[in-house]
């Protein structure tokens, strides 16, 4: 590229882009602590009906423990 491209793109990128402000519009960490804060240890009915299928599956066929201990 000669220097006229590297001026036109400089200029064609101070036309399309506007300033970046410094510092944050607000503080986010209140939010983050506010949302922990309102998780509950429930846990989802789905995780409940996988885990019932997987003991119900290793009841059924027991030489599958093996298997499944390797993939963990």
């Amino acid at each position: 590229m000669s220097e006229r491209d590297d001026r036109d793109l400089q200029e064609f990128l101070k036309r399309g882009l506007e300033p970046m402000e410094s510092e944050p519009r607000r503080d986010l960490w209140p939010r983050v602590l506010q949302k922990m804060d309102e998780r509950t240890g429930r846990v989802p009915w789905l995780d409940w009906a996988l885990l019932g299928t997987l003991a119900l599956w290793l009841l059924l066929n027991p030489r599958a423990i093996p298997m499944l201990l390797y993939h963990l």
